[in-house]
């Protein structure tokens, strides 16, 4: 009993992690439940759906909270996915392994036998890994109905492709086709990529471009989304793609320049054998349905540009997001090019420069007087009296401005993208002289302008020479799905493009401030999951099949004589009785294991109204896990209840599928890993609070010795 009261009182660590992760039960799963958080200081609420953002807000001045919030960062930084389940398996794994220490088993027994248990089921579950090149296959097969297509995929790029609302393509004489057409987005390589001629010419037979385009609300069916006509056209002339992907409805990109920057492309009457990559970020986006066409738009962009050019079919660095704030987020779309947000001081520059060819600038660093790279060593001997003397006529630093300003103008710059800070005064000056100086540019931003221009990014403007500058940038006010430039009032959205530029931007929208951030979030998430599947060449069967997997492998285990991996787990246990209690306590700490998992399951369950309780969806787990070991073989039923889309399912919810016969997946690498640092983190809080506890144990019976002998005396 004593050794019970000590470990309830002082494994303060575990109780601190139990405490935080209990704040992000509500936001696993695909339907998650936001919450408002209120900062205190300026009384302004944020929407968030992340456990970063949950952690982020959270009071973390304890230790256990900090190695919290490394690990939730870790995860983050690496992955941007796989948070939230973190956070729910460290509070799971905590009171699971508090229970196992009220019932007296050994710390360095939890400690192998929960590693050991960890590393077996990472290596069971890879049968539920999928190579991408066959969920692509599965996705275009009989599994994805054409109806449950054309509702949903189809309806996607039609409804991007041919709402006005989105597109400005319209031409005042619509009697030729070949004008209003989709442009081929890889039109400016037209010498190795003749795309358009395909495109048009299986469409040519319909004579007006009116037989395409429905009004904003017409519900009558379209001759995009399978007619008979169009799918014989098609046929005729089949376009090959790369080994893996193709794309039908290929969906919006904001236009610029009065006509349409989307494209049709396809080699195959069979809508399903078209979509690929979109299908595949589909199953990915947990019902986001917003952060889904963009992703859609971009993947169709750069997939074929990577036909053209022989690129990456999908290239997460040539990705950026722009957030504005007061539109509808029906205006949210992706633009060619660099879209960001100035004041209006600078967009007033964009007026002068019409649509002349700029001459372009990049700085890799900060553009202020005090900036000095990283590793600058000042010049030994030398003492500095003063750093910013003070001039004649002038304040401080006037002629560094002076200077500075010189060489722009000596060298002809109309644009500077820096990728620091920029110093105020001299961005007011260049505002003067009719130079645009833009500041917080990200690397891969300077990267890509780098590439197209020619420009080679200086440190320091003293470098610079004329081989540096580049040439062919254009700069413009963005404008609206509606054509109209935006003023937002205290930011312009101005767009920074050049011919060929691979630059792609995510133009976010919204009118509520507080989801800004949340709308953002969600839309890299599905980003990097996409980018993680495509890095990993598979991903996991979704839904819970691979949790419960786990846990049928997980009753297997504990069957079996404890077997550790290594000699080291075997040395640990260098005492027979500690070896003794390990081999007698497997089978609770397995289920304590285990335990995480379930509760995993129960609260996803509950939070997609699987289930009206957490307690009917522990039963329902229950009775799955039951089926599946009772089959005989746990994988090829669960594979099986998969395919079926009955896995851990009462209802029609959208727990395995998104309804229409599109299965969910997981990715392999952020799951697994998300594992092990939960449970990494777990024991070695354990650990930390043993030592403590045995520490203080020692203390006392020191302190007990000492008093008894001072009696005796």
């Amino acid at each position: 009993m004593a050794f019970r009261d000590v470990n309830a009182r002082r494994h303060i660590g575990l109780q601190q992690l139990s405490s935080l992760a209990l704040a992000g039960r509500r936001l696993l799963g695909p339907m998650k439940s936001c919450k408002f958080i209120v900062d205190e200081s300026t009384n302004q609420s944020t929407l968030i759906c992340s456990a970063v953002r949950l952690i982020e807000s959270l009071d973390l001045t304890s230790a256990a909270g900090q190695l919290l919030n490394e690990t939730i960062q870790a995860q983050n930084k690496e992955f941007k996915t796989g948070m939230s389940t973190l956070l729910f398996l460290i509070g799971a794994w905590s009171n699971a392994v508090l229970e196992c220490l009220q019932q007296n088993v050994p710390v360095s027994a939890i400690v192998s036998v929960m590693s050991e248990g960890l590393n077996s089921c990472c290596e069971r579950v890879q049968c539920l890994q999928i190579p991408i090149h066959d969920v692509n296959k599965e996705l275009c097969s009989r599994s994805v109905r054409p109806n449950a297509f054309k509702s949903k995929t189809c309806q996607i790029g039609r409804d991007r492709l041919l709402n006005p609302q989105n597109f400005l393509y319209f031409q005042k004489d619509i009697s030729a086709p070949e004008e209003v057409i989709p442009r081929s987005l890889c039109s400016h390589q037209e010498d190795d990529c003749n795309f358009n001629k395909c495109v048009v010419s299986p469409l040519a037979g319909f004579g007006s471009i009116a037989s395409l385009v429905k009004p904003v609300g017409d519900k009558s069916t379209s001759v995009i989304s399978g007619s008979g006509v169009i799918a014989s056209s098609w046929n005729k002339q089949k376009l090959t793609h790369s080994r893996y992907f193709s794309t039908l409805g290929k969906s919006h990109f904001s236009s610029q320049e009065g006509n349409f920057q989307g494209y049709l492309s396809g080699h195959s009457a069979d809508p399903c054998e078209c979509y690929g990559l979109g299908h595949l970020a589909m199953t990915l986006s947990r019902g986001n349905q917003t952060s889904m066409k963009l992703l859609q738009s971009i993947v169709a962009y750069q997939q074929e540009r990577a036909e053209c050019s022989g690129s990456s079919p999908f290239n997460i660095a040539e990705i950026v997001t722009c957030c504005l704030l007061g539109l509808p987020e029906s205006y949210s779309c992706v633009s060619p090019g660099f879209v960001t947000l100035l004041s209006p001081e600078q967009a007033t520059v964009i007026k002068y420069f019409q649509d002349k060819p700029l001459r372009l600038l990049l700085m890799d660093g900060d553009l202020t007087e005090q900036y000095r790279h990283l590793g600058f060593n000042r010049p030994r001997n030398v003492r500095t009296i003063l750093e910013h003397p003070a001039l004649p006529g002038g304040g401080a630093g006037d002629l560094w401005l002076s200077s500075m300003l010189d060489i722009l103008i000596s060298f002809e710059v109309d644009l500077v993208l820096v990728k620091g800070n920029v110093c105020e005064n001299l961005m007011e000056r260049c505002i003067a002289s009719g130079i645009l100086v833009i500041g917080s540019v990200t690397r891969d931003v300077l990267r890509a302008f780098g590439e197209v221009t020619s420009a080679q990014p200086v440190t320091y403007l003293t470098q610079l020479n004329a081989s540096c500058v580049g040439s062919g940038a254009q700069a413009e006010l963005w404008k609206a799905c509606d054509g109209r430039a935006m003023d937002l009032g205290e930011l312009v959205p101005v767009r920074i493009k050049v011919q060929g530029i691979p630059l792609l931007t995510a133009v976010l929208t919204t009118t509520v401030a507080s989801k800004m951030q949340l709308i953002e979030d969600q839309f890299w998430t599905l980003v990097y999951r996409l980018h993680h599947a495509l890095n990993d060449e598979k991903v996991f069967l979704g839904g819970g099949a691979v949790e419960l997997l786990c846990l049928s492998h997980i009753q297997t285990l504990a069957e079996q004589p404890l077997q550790p991996a290594n000699k080291d787990a075997v040395e640990e246990f260098h005492n027979p009785w500690l070896a003794a209690s390990a081999t007698e306590c497997k089978s609770v700490v397995l289920q304590a294991l285990a335990s995480g998992w379930k509760q995993y399951l129960s609260v996803v369950m509950y939070n997609t109204a699987e289930a009206v309780s957490e307690l009917e969806a522990c039963a329902s787990v229950d009775h799955y896990l039951k089926k599946a070991v009772d089959s005989g073989s746990p994988s090829a039923y669960i594979l099986e209840e998969f395919r079926r889309g009955d896995l851990l399912r009462g209802g029609s919810g959208p727990f395995t599928d998104h309804g229409e016969g599109l299965k969910v997946y997981d990715n392999v690498t952020a799951k697994t890993e998300a594992w092990r640092r939960a449970l990494d983190l777990v024991l070695l809080v354990l650990q930390t609070d043993a030592e403590i506890i045995t520490g203080l144990k020692r203390n006392q019976l020191l302190n007990s010795h000492l008093s008894s002998e001072f009696m005796f005396l």
